[in-house]
């Protein structure tokens, strides 16, 4: 109310606003982070208004390279300290030699991950004279803290977000109905699906050495169902409480688990990330230009490097890791471009190859999702070896209820329905409102109905 009906025609006001918002709405989790925030905002600020206005290029190398130090200075402290620290003490004993090393009680800042990219883009863009700097504090503060994708994403360019800051917003009645079905869907996906997912998921994780090999396939493929429901249901809310607000979110998901192949995966899962990394590494590393050897080795750095991004831990890195080695081929072999377009697209079912193709597509990513969860990489070892080693009859059974098969098996069937515009726009491009209401309704009977009510956080808040 106050934003469209008291400050709707003064651009600043709307964005000195947004940015006491999110200040807010990230100081209700803990004040002291947001002097991270804050030194992240306002070195990046003057960095960028540093840059154009030198035109030395070693001056402007020095700078960005300043950003990068402070930006990454600051999550490699908070997220990987303890990491290094505890890597060196266990290499040290390894050899013989005994160091007293005590690490530090650190707090993972909430979505430190997230806004450090997003500014870091700032300042590259601007370095490449992709982007001319904001000289609005205020408009460059809130383009850093926007809460909506704050703390999980999706991780905007500025190129894309920033300019919609500086241009004036008015009341638009089918953004507003764009926005609130990309929340329901979220709500949808986070509360109904992933939620009770979770619930399986802990268990068989949980419980894996006592259970059955089929039981074990199931856990993992829970996981991949919860993992997918609650980063993208968190992504579609952003989305839609973005939209409410009059900007234009970048989409983080098209329905990755239809896809053909790990490259077509990798262009449809965490979009916003993936297209990060391949824009400010893998291309400036020299891509896929040159030697194979130069290919192969940038592809494991960037996998590798977004498996670290994801969490201080070898779970981690070997998931990236296995990743790699699943997209190498199809790059080595010139394939990677093979299916842009979505699959089955204009016919109700795929085909049997296509279908075949997602399938074993799915597999993979099941297997790899298991070093994701796991709490080390022993268990997930042992426990991708009792799957295909263990009876399938197994001592103890876990709980798979058959709502949760039935839900899954709805989600799955719209998802494919919408796979190729999404939700919002397939839901306005039915003809009918009260077949649209209809289906509102149900969604919304079944969130009531079957949703977890209790809290549980995200899954990516803890990146």
């Amino acid at each position: 109310m106050i934003y469209w009906n008291v400050l709707g025609k003064y651009r600043g006001a709307q964005n000195a606003f947004l940015l006491i918002a999110s200040y807010v709405f990230y100081g209700w989790w803990d004040w002291r982070f947001l002097s991270l925030i804050i030194v992240s905002s306002l070195s990046d600020y003057v960095i960028g208004l540093k840059l154009d206005s030198i035109d030395n290029h070693r001056k402007r190398q020095w700078l960005v390279a300043a950003s990068l130090t402070i930006n990454l200075g600051l999550l490699g402290f908070f997220k990987y300290f303890n990491f290094f620290i505890e890597e060196a003490a266990s290499l040290s004993d390894s050899i013989g030699f005994q160091v007293n090393i005590t690490s530090l009680e650190i707090i993972l800042p909430v979505g430190i991950s997230f806004y450090t990219f997003q500014t870091l883009s700032y300042t590259i863009d601007v370095y490449r004279k992709n982007l001319k700097a904001s000289k609005n504090i205020i408009d460059f503060f809130a383009y850093v803290s926007f809460f909506p994708q704050l703390v999980a994403g999706p991780i905007e360019r500025a190129i894309h977000l920033l300019p919609q800051f500086g241009a004036n917003r008015s009341f638009n009645y089918e953004n507003i109905k764009k926005g609130l079905r990309w929340i329901l869907w979220g709500l949808f996906k986070k509360m109904a699906i992933a939620d009770n997912c979770a619930n399986v998921v802990n268990e068989v994780f949980g419980n894996y050495e006592t259970l059955g090999g089929l039981d074990l396939m199931m856990g993992a493929m829970f996981f991949a169902f919860q993992i997918y429901c609650d980063f993208s249901g968190y992504s579609d809310i952003a989305i839609g409480s973005a939209a409410l607000l009059g900007f234009d979110l970048m989409t983080n998901f098209r329905t990755p688990y239809f896809s053909r192949d790990m490259a077509e995966f990798w262009r449809r899962w965490h979009i916003s990330l993936s297209t990060w990394f391949r824009d400010y590494l893998y291309i400036p590393l020299g891509g896929s230009r040159g030697a194979k050897t130069t290919t192969i080795r940038n592809v494991l750095i960037i996998f590798i490097v977004s498996g670290f991004w994801h969490g201080a831990n070898w779970t981690f890195i070997v998931w990236g890791a296995l990743n790699a080695l699943y997209f190498l081929p199809s790059v080595l072999l010139g394939s990677n471009r093979n299916n842009l377009d979505t699959v089955a697209q204009g016919k109700v079912l795929p085909g049997i190859k296509e279908l075949f193709q997602m399938l074993l597509t799915f597999a993979l990513t099941c297997v790899a999702w298991v070093f994701f969860r796991a709490e080390n990489l022993q268990s997930a070892l042992d426990y991708l070896s009792l799957s295909v080693t263990q009876s399938f009859l197994p001592a103890k059974e876990a709980t798979f209820e058959t709502v949760d098969w039935a839900l899954i098996i709805f989600f799955v069937f719209i998802e494919w329905l919408i796979r190729v515009d999404g939700f919002s726009v397939s839901m306005s491009k039915v003809k009918f409102r009260m077949v649209r209401w209809l289906i509102y309704s149900f969604i919304i009977s079944l969130i009531l109905l079957f949703g977890a009510f209790e809290k549980t956080d995200f899954i990516y808040f803890q990146f």
